[in-house]
């Protein structure tokens, strides 16, 4: 059974997102900075909650 349900260009898009979020927390001295660890974390395994939650799936195989 495979559980990935984000794509190649999902997970570059949230890898980016994810590193500017934590980039912005550290240039304003913020914590919500830390926010970016959600979309580097997702992008790291390739599964997202609300997606299989919502049926979404952006990598092009039937999960």
């Amino acid at each position: 059974m495979n559980l990935n349900n984000v794509g190649k260009v999902d997970r570059i898009i949230r890898l980016v997102l994810g590193v500017a979020l934590l980039a912005a927390g550290w240039v304003y001295q913020s914590w919500w900075g830390l926010a970016g660890l959600v979309p580097l974390g997702t992008a790291a395994i390739g599964w997202c909650p609300p997606y299989a939650l919502l049926g979404i799936n952006t990598c092009g195989k039937s999960a």
